[in-house]
């Protein structure tokens, strides 16, 4: 996750390596394509006429993409593979379950997603609460059992992996609770914590669900998370940790048995909650070495606070630690067709972004016409939303404006440094592994803004209707 931007020799653009020398830099010329996602069109990820060449322009007009100047790493993008998404595709006609899930994991016909969160025992978007192991006191998890998920939540993970391309979809696991008995509280709901005499059993927990799903269902784990939210007391599933408690579970218990099963390769991820304590947690395990070293990085959600920057902050002081966005959605039920979901999307992906974010992952990918199912009526909003009455689909803004970003930039690409253009306008660039450079432009805005894309010698002319995203694809010659 380290910058490379301030290497003092070399700097890596599009995949080649090249001296420092200013006349070396000379960019290849690159073939220009255009997408555009427009709110008073029916303009959605449509293909439009390449912007042309322009002469120069004010340093205020223009958006400069810097190629010489890498940062992170991009993992990929993608949404949560509930019990309340599998459930809503299963009420649709095959033909059309097939058809959403072809749109939203195909790489070429589809946004490309790479990425996937599922819950370890059940969540509020499951239809009712459940654990892998209901049987009060068996800490050796004799009774461990895949069973409650073989309705709904596998058969779907089995056809996004399907409709991805097999290994090219990576899932990361998630807990909302421990079981019931491993609870101080006796209960999935209302927050509560792990017991004392738990926690070691819980941490076996991981390793069984990690080991059983590949074993039983061919499913490799990329990465698992401590807890979903662990600072949220709900009345759905929750279990609560501050950033000590987090650091030593992680530290005592869930690292050394990560590591003991041979399972060093799993990706683990703490707090997995808002913006606003990323900080906290980061200081807590971060910045234990003892901790830290079983830990990939920390997961952000964007509820509460949208201080982009507390990413960099974290990112500052621990710059070999990855930053992952692992929820985001609408509260307060389904608000079919309102634009500004897909602006709120774009808003906080390109913030993040910014800010050594390397990958973003939606909450639920389906959800039916009513924000739903939601065992404790916790409804929220989704990009697809499934019709069981009729069998249709609608695909919200949202979907679109997260396809300008994953369908475009791939897996391994890296965010380079990017600057200026009129303050109306959000932008963020990429170079993917090919030498594609990939800019993601954003206007909120009610008028049109004319302005530049600068791309290290190339001067593009562009326009950008009112409420829409462009995504400019310069290809290498």
């Amino acid at each position: 996750m380290r910058c490379l931007c301030f290497l003092p020799v070399i700097a890596l653009t599009g995949g080649a390596l090249l001296s420092s020398t200013p006349a070396d830099f000379a960019p290849a010329a690159r073939s220009w394509a255009l997408i555009e996602t427009a709110r008073d069109t029916d303009h959605r990820l449509a293909p439009l006429a390449p912007p042309t060449l322009a002469g120069a322009a004010s340093a205020t007009l223009a958006i400069t993409c810097d190629p010489a100047q890498p940062c992170q790493e991009m993992v990929g993008f993608g949404g949560a593979l509930t019990e309340s998404a599998a459930w809503a595709l299963a009420q649709l006609p095959a033909a059309k379950r097939a058809e959403v899930l072809h749109r939203y994991y195909d790489p070429k016909e589809g946004i490309g997603y790479t990425l996937a969160r599922t819950h370890i025992n059940s969540c509020d978007f499951s239809l009712t609460t459940w654990s892998l192991d209901d049987t009060a006191g068996d800490t050796a998890l004799r009774d461990f059992s895949l069973a409650p998920m073989r309705q709904w939540v596998l058969p779907l993970i089995h056809e996004a992996r399907t409709a991805a391309g097999g290994d090219r979809l990576r899932i990361l696991a998630s807990p909302w609770s421990p079981p019931a008995w491993m609870k101080t509280n006796g209960k999935m709901a209302d927050g509560g914590q792990l017991r004392a005499d738990c926690r070691e059993a819980w941490a076996n927990f991981f390793v069984r669900f990690i080991e059983t799903m590949k074993r039983e269902e061919s499913l490799p784990i990329w990465a698992v998370t401590v807890q979903n939210e662990p600072q949220a007391k709900q009345v759905w599933e929750s279990c609560l940790y501050n950033p000590e408690e987090e650091r030593a579970f992680v530290r005592d218990h869930l690292g050394p048995t990560l590591e003991r099963a041979g399972l060093k390769d799993v990706k683990l991820l703490i707090l997995d909650h808002n913006r606003d304590i990323l900080e906290a947690h980061a200081k807590a395990t971060l910045g234990d070495p003892a901790a830290a070293r079983f830990v990939w990085g920390a997961a952000i959600h964007w509820y509460v606070s949208e201080d982009f920057a507390a990413s960099s902050r974290v990112h500052a002081a621990f710059p070999d630690k990855a930053l992952l966005f692992t929820e985001g959605c609408w509260e307060g039920g389904l608000k079919m067709g309102q634009w500004d979901r897909g602006e709120r999307y774009a808003r906080n992906m390109i913030g993040d972004f910014r800010n050594w974010v390397c990958g973003w992952i939606d909450w639920n990918i389906v959800l039916d016409t009513t924000g739903g199912p939601n065992h404790v009526n916790n409804l929220c909003d989704a990009p697809v939303i499934a019709d069981a009455k009729t069998g249709e689909v609608r695909y919200q803004s949202s979907y679109y404006y997260i396809g300008h970003f994953s369908r475009y930039v791939l897996p391994g690409a890296r965010r380079i440094v990017s600057n200026g253009g009129p303050a109306e306008l959000q932008s963020v660039a990429f170079v993917n592994p090919d030498g594609a450079l990939v800019a993601v432009v954003m206007n909120p805005t009610d008028a049109a803004v004319d302005f530049r894309l600068a791309t290290g010698g190339e001067m593009l002319a562009c326009r950008i209707p009112a409420h829409a995203i462009h995504t400019y694809i310069g290809a290498r010659r």
